[in-house]
């Protein structure tokens, strides 16, 4: 039988989809994305957009394959049971047992009953491997599902359950496979993956120091981490290992110490800058991008302001701006003082122009510098891919390619950033 998978949102749902892939190839189903006889839809919760595009993806997969058997599970799907199982969708379940799936399948294609099942998050770690992904030339691996930081605005410790994480000799093996099967870059992700073997008595740090000693192993991506989680041993092997990307993502959320209480954030401005001015102690042209939210309740015009100033301080490499969703069963949607929707969308405008801004003055210090790039996609007569510090690069074309490349940039103009291979 014939398959597609749609996936939303983060990366940890992109891992997990491809799992479900793979499962599924082995069984010998064969991926079609016209004419599917299963759909497999993997939700996301992470804003009501999400939700939105979650509900909007499954009407519109009901109404043009109305025969195929459809398949929901993710955040969204564990966020809103029942309004979902009013959508007669064949097998719903959450964001357990998506492991699962194929087997769920199999049982449908025998009795034609539907299915529909939430088990409890529990704080046991649903074991996952993928090979190799049939769609990245980079290859994501998770390390941790769950988060008990409890943020107000933030539905997904919710959605997802208390932080738990994959055994490391289960990390080590998975990560020598895809290795193994060509991937040069692995990008370490999870929900909270800076807090990764806290519960199993190690550290991010321990996992890195083994992971680095893998041979073609080239890059080792961190998805993101807290500020908080930045420690010595982690900045030490930051300054000693080169495959450890060049790039950092750490989310801010505000630059105002009211703000970031508000959130129950575990820092203030000071604290999160004494951290980033440690990382470029040891990693001077380190890319370090954040997640910014505007518009959070409470949120004036001086604390906005704040937020820019400190953004703009900082230099950040880049911006992934968030207008505040308001999120039903969050400390955050009972607060007084939410702010406006134009105002939320006035001040994203503004927070959007400075990323562009710092994008590109921090591209541009690379001009004329020779940086390895990993090629991911070929178009328009370029292939295209990015550096260690995350640089997109368009690469013209040459007999002499390798996924590797060592490339001379030459140009940065609106975010295009231009090199030659050398």
């Amino acid at each position: 039988m014939k398959y597609k998978i749609l996936t939303l949102g983060c990366k940890v749902n992109i891992y997990e989809s491809e799992v479900i892939n793979e499962l599924l190839l082995k069984e010998g189903f064969i991926c079609d994305n016209l004419n599917p006889d299963i759909i497999i839809i993997n939700t996301c919760s992470v804003t009501n957009m999400a939700d939105a595009k979650s509900r909007k993806l499954i009407r519109s997969e009901k109404r043009n394959h109305p025969n195929a058997i459809l398949v929901v599970c993710g955040c969204s799907a564990q966020n809103h049971q029942q309004e979902l199982q009013d959508l007669k969708i064949d097998i719903l379940i959450g964001n357990r047992n998506k492991s699962q799936i194929v087997t769920l399948i199999k049982n449908y294609l025998q009795n034609s009953k539907p299915y529909t099942s939430f088990a409890p998050l529990t704080n046991d770690f649903e074991n996952m491997e993928v090979d190799k992904f049939t769609t990245h030339t980079r290859a994501f691996l998770k390390i941790q599902d769950g988060c008990n930081n409890y943020c107000t605005y933030c539905i997904i410790p919710y959605l997802r359950g208390p932080l738990r994480s994959k055994p490391k000799d289960l990390v080590l093996t998975e990560c020598q496979k895809l290795v193994a099967n060509g991937h040069k870059e692995i990008v370490l992700t999870g929900i909270h993956t800076g807090r990764y073997g806290r519960e199993l008595g190690y550290d991010l740090t321990s996992l890195l120091q083994e992971l680095i000693t893998i041979p073609s192993l080239e890059r080792i991506r961190i998805s993101s981490i807290e500020a908080t989680e930045i420690t010595d041993e982690f900045l030490q092997l930051l300054k000693t290992s080169p495959k450890i990307c060049n790039h950092l993502h750490i989310p801010l959320q505000a630059g105002s110490d009211k703000i970031l209480k508000l959130m129950n954030r575990k820092y203030t401005k000071e604290e999160f800058k004494n951290i980033i001015n440690k990382i470029r102690s040891v990693r001077p042209d380190i890319a370090i991008s954040t997640d910014v939210i505007v518009g959070f309740p409470s949120e004036t015009d001086k604390d906005f302001q704040k937020t820019y100033n400190f953004c703009q301080e900082i230099s950040f490499s880049k911006i992934h701006v968030f207008p505040y969703s308001k999120r039903d069963g969050t400390v955050a949607a009972k607060m007084p003082n939410q702010v406006d929707k134009k105002l939320k969308h006035e001040r994203s405008q503004k927070l959007n122009a400075l990323s562009l801004d710092l994008e590109t003055q921090y591209a541009q210090k690379f001009i004329g510098q020779n940086l390895l790039v990993l090629l991911e996609e070929e178009k328009d007569g370029y292939y295209i891919g990015h550096t260690s510090n995350y640089l997109k690069v368009m690469v013209k074309k040459s007999p002499k390619i390798t996924p590797l490349l060592l490339v001379k940039i030459i140009s940065v103009n609106n975010n295009i950033i231009i090199g030659n291979p050398l």
